[in-house]
C-alpha cells in the first residue's frame, strides 16, 4: 500500500491512498489509446515557438491522489522529437559534444526558477520547487514545496528521511527526474517540452559508449536518427516481438561489457608497469573489447531500418509436432459457420465419400479454421467451406496435414485481424494448403513462414500486409497457380540452404518482388530455386533482388580474366540465334557452375531477358562461393581438392517467367 504524506508549516497528517501505476505507463497507455503514435505521413511538422503559448495539455493520474496535474509530455510524435533533436538541441554535434549542445539549448528555453515538479523515482515521488539551474551538470537546485506532499512505496519515508536525503544530495536533481506541475499560463510550456526532450534523450537515445564512436558523421545522423526510428517502430507494432527481446538483451550484455571494460581498464592505470597482473588484465581487456564490438554491430543491425528489412529476424519457431493421434486414426475437420443440408449433401459426395468402398473415417466439425488447426494430428485433413472467417491468432502447423478450401479461393476467405507477429506458421514434414485466400492485418512478419520441412501452396491467394512469404534455411516450399500481392516488404524471401519452387504463379504490387538473401558466406549453403512461367509485375523496385556482400564486388573485380568465358552467357536478341547455340549455352553454364539447369524459352522476348539476367548473377554468385572455398583450402594447405565435393550443387530452373512495370527493373542487387 503506497502512503501519501501531506504537511504544513512542519505539521502534517498521514493519508492513506489506494495503490495505482506509475504515471508513466500510465500517460502512455492512455496515448496509445487515442492513437497518437501516427505514421510519419500524418505526423505534423514541429518547431519552437516564438511566444509562449498553452499548447500542452495537463495529465491527471488515475485513482485517488493529491499530487496536482503535470504537462502531459510523452504523447509527442515522431517527427516533432525528430525535429528538436535535430534543429533545437544536437544539430551536427559529435557525441561528445552532446552534453555541452544539451546545455546551450536548456539556456534558451528552460525557466531558471519559480516552478514546480513532481520528482519522481522507482520508490517515491515528493513536490519540489525549482530554485536553480545548472545547465552544465543538467541538474537544478530545489527545496521541497509546501505543503509538503510524498508518495510513497515505503511506509517509513517520512519527511525527515526526504530533508536527510536532499542535504545527501545538495538539494541537485538530474533534469529527467523530474515533471513540471501545470500552468495554464503557457509560461512553463517550453520548460515542460525541453525537460521531455532530455528525459527521453537519456533514456532511449544516449548509450554510455557512444562518446568512444567517433567518426566522419555527425552523431545525429550516425546514432539518433536509427534509434529514435526503432523506438516509434517498436511502439507501432512495427517490429517482431522475439526482436525487441533480442535487441534488450543485446543493450543489456553490451552495457554490462562496457562496465566491465570500464572498470579494468581503471585498474589498468593503477597497476606497476609490465605486472603479470597487468599482462593478463590485458588480455581480458582485449576479450572484452571484441565482444563489445560485436555486440554494438549487432545492435547497428537491428537500428538500421534498412537492414532490418535486408537481413529480417531469424526466429527459432518452437511450435512441437503432435506426431500420430494415439488411436491411430486419421480425422477430417469441416469448418463451416453454419452447416446447411445442401453444403453437408456437397460435401459427402464430392469429398467425404468419394469412394464407396473407403473405410470409415471420423469427422469433426469447427465453426472456424484456427480451431480446426490446433486440433490437428499428424494425417489430418482439414476442409474449409465457403465463408469469411476472421481468425485473432497464428496458424501454427507442426504435423503434416492438408489445409484445403472447398470452392474458389475468393470464396474461402480467412482474414487475420489483431496484433501478432506471423500469420500462418509452418514447421510440419508435409504441409498442403490449397484453395483459400489469406487476408493480412495489422502483422509485423510475413504472411507465411516456412521455417523448416516443406510446404506446399497450390491455387491460392495471398493478400500481404507485411513481407510475403518467408522461406528459411533447410525448408522447402512449392507455390503453384496462386496469386500474391500487398507486401511492403518482398513477396518471397529466400534464405540460404533453402529450396523453393514457384510455377504460374502472379506476384504483384509488393516493395519487391522476390529477394534471394546471402548465400556467399563460408557457414551457408546455397539455395536451390525454381521459377517457371511466373507473372512478377508493378512492384516497386525490382522483380528480384540478389543481396550480398560488397567483397563480392571487389573479388569480381580481381577475376576480369574469367568474364570473357562466361560473355555467352548474355541475353541473345538477334535473329540468328538458334537451337544449337542454346545447347551451347547450357552446357557452358553446366561447366561453369558444377550440375545446373537451365531451360531456355523458344522466344528470347523483352520479358524473358530477366529469366537469363538472374541465371547470369546466380551463376556468377555461385562460381564466386566455390572459388573462395577452395583459395581458403589453400591457405590451410589443401592443394588438390575434388571439385564436386567442394562445390555446392545449385540447382536453377528460371524460364518463361514475365517481368513487367517493375519500377527499377527486372533484377538488381543489394550491396551491404
Amino acid at each position: 500500500m503506497a502512503d501519501v504524506v501531506r504537511a504544513g508549516g512542519g505539521l502534517g497528517c498521514e493519508v492513506v491512498a489506494p495503490e495505482r501505476h506509475g504515471w508513466i505507463a500510465e500517460e502512455e497507455s492512455a496515448l496509445l489509446e487515442k492513437g497518437l503514435f501516427q505514421d510519419e505521413d500524418s505526423c505534423s511538422d514541429c518547431s519552437y515557438h516564438d511566444e509562449p503559448g498553452n499548447s500542452l495539455q495537463s495529465f491527471v493520474p488515475e485513482g485517488k491522489t493529491f499530487f496536482p496535474e503535470i504537462f502531459q509530455t510523452s504523447q509527442l510524435l515522431f517527427y516533432e522529437r525528430f525535429r528538436a533533436y535535430q534543429d533545437y538541441i544536437l544539430a551536427d554535434c559529435k557525441a561528445s559534444e552532446v552534453r555541452e549542445f544539451t546545455a546551450e539549448f536548456l539556456e534558451k528555453v528552460l525557466e531558471p526558477s519559480g516552478w514546480r515538479a513532481v520528482w519522481h523515482t522507482n520508490v517515491f515521488k515528493v513536490l519540489v520547487e525549482v530554485t536553480d539551474v545548472d545547465f552544465s551538470a543538467l541538474k537544478v537546485v530545489v527545496r521541497l514545496a509546501e505543503p509538503y506532499l510524498c508518495e510513497s512505496q515505503v511506509s517509513t519515508f517520512t519527511l525527515e528521511c526526504m530533508r536527510e536525503l536532499l542535504d545527501l544530495k545538495e538539494h541537485r536533481l538530474p533534469l529527467q527526474e523530474l515533471w513540471v506541475v501545470f500552468d495554464d499560463s503557457g509560461v512553463f510550456d517550453q520548460t515542460a517540452l525541453a525537460i521531455e526532450h532530455v528525459r527521453f534523450f537519456y533514456q532511449n537515445i544516449w548509450r554510455s559508449w557512444d562518446e568512444e564512436e567517433e567518426d566522419e558523421y555527425d552523431y545525429f545522423v550516425r546514432c539518433v536518427e536509427p534509434r529514435l526510428r526503432l523506438h516509434y517502430d517498436i511502439l507501432e507494432d512495427r517490429v517482431p516481438s522475439g526482436l525487441i527481446i533480442d535487441y534488450h538483451n543485446l543493450l543489456s550484455q553490451c552495457e554490462d561489457s562496457y562496465r566491465k571494460f570500464l572498470n579494468l581498464r581503471s585498474s589498468l592505470s593503477n597497476c606497476s608497469s609490465d605486472s603479470e597482473q597487468e599482462n593478463i588484465s590485458m588480455v581480458e581487456g582485449l576479450k572484452l573489447y571484441s565482444e563489445i564490438e560485436q555486440l554494438k554491430q549487432k545492435l547497428k543491425l537491428i537500428e538500421n531500418p534498412l537492414l532490418r528489412y535486408v537481413f529480417g529476424y531469424q526466429k527459432n519457431s518452437n511450435i512441437q509436432a503432435k506426431g500420430v493421434r494415439p488411436s491411430g486414426q486419421k480425422v477430417t475437420h469441416v469448418v463451416s459457420s453454419t452447416m446447411m443440408t445442401g453444403l453437408l449433401r456437397s460435401l459427402l459426395r464430392d469429398r467425404l465419400c468419394e469412394e464407396p468402398c473407403k473405410e470409415e473415417i471420423e469427422i469433426q466439425f469447427h465453426s472456424d479454421p484456427l480451431s480446426a488447426i490446433n486440433a490437428c494430428y499428424e494425417g489430418d485433413t482439414v476442409i474449409v467451406c465457403p465463408g469469411h472467417y476472421v481468425i485473432h491468432g497464428t496458424f501454427s502447423i507442426a504435423d503434416s496435414i492438408e489445409l484445403e478450401g472447398y470452392g474458389l479461393p475468393d470464396d474461402i476467405v480467412i482474414e487475420k485481424r489483431g496484433k501478432g507477429d506471423t500469420f500462418v506458421d509452418c514447421t510440419g514434414a508435409d504441409i498442403k494448403i490449397s484453395n483459400i485466400k489469406f487476408v493480412q492485418h495489422d502483422a509485423v512478419e510475413g504472411i507465411l513462414i516456412i521455417h523448416r520441412g516443406k510446404t506446399t501452396l497450390e491455387n491460392c491467394v495471398l493478400q500481404c500486409e507485411t513481407t510475403g512469404v518467408i522461406v528459411r534455411t533447410s525448408a522447402e516450399f512449392l507455390m503453384k497457380n496462386s496469386d500474391l500481392y500487398g507486401a511492403k516488404g518482398a513477396g518471397i524471401e529466400i534464405y540460404p540452404g533453402s529450396k523453393c519452387t514457384l510455377s504460374d504463379n502472379g506476384i504483384h504490387h509488393c516493395k519487391e518482388g522476390i529477394l534471394i538473401k546471402d548465400f556467399l558466406d563460408e557457414h551457408y549453403d546455397i539455395p536451390k530455386i525454381s521459377m517457371v512461367n511466373n507473372i512478377i509485375h508493378n512492384n516497386e523496385g525490382y522483380g528480384v533482388v540478389l543481396v550480398k556482400p560488397t567483397i563480392f564486388s571487389d573479388l569480381q573485380e580481381n577475376a576480369e580474366d574469367g568474364i570473357e568465358e562466361n560473355e555467352i552467357l548474355k541475353i541473345q536478341t538477334s535473329e540468328e540465334t538458334d537451337a544449337a547455340e542454346r545447347v551451347d549455352l547450357e552446357e557452358l553454364i553446366e561447366c561453369a557452375t558444377g550440375k545446373m539447369e537451365l531451360y531456355a524459352s523458344p522466344d528470347f522476348s523483352e520479358e524473358v531477358e530477366g529469366n537469363c539476367e538472374i541465371v547470369n548473377e546466380l551463376v556468377a554468385a555461385s562460381t564466386q562461393k566455390g572459388q573462395m572455398k577452395k583459395k581458403r583450402l589453400s591457405e590451410l594447405g589443401i592443394t588438390q581438392a575434388d571439385d564436386n565435393l567442394m562445390s555446392q550443387e545449385m540447382f536453377v530452373r528460371i524460364v518463361g517467367n514475365q517481368f513487367k512495370w517493375n519500377g527499377k527493373g527486372s533484377f538488381g542487387t543489394f550491396l551491404f
